[in-house]
């Protein structure tokens, strides 16, 4: 995405953490980085 992330971006992610959603959850990296994980494949 060649940005730079803005906060509120963050309140997806935080909110299935926080939430019931995410109760079965164990270990799990989610990472939120606006794909600068995969830029080289």
């Amino acid at each position: 995405m060649r940005r730079i992330g803005a906060l509120s971006e963050l309140d997806g992610p935080f909110l299935l953490l926080a939430g019931d959603q995410s109760s079965f959850m164990t270990g799990a990296v989610i990472p939120v980085d606006g794909g600068h994980l995969v830029t080289g494949l």
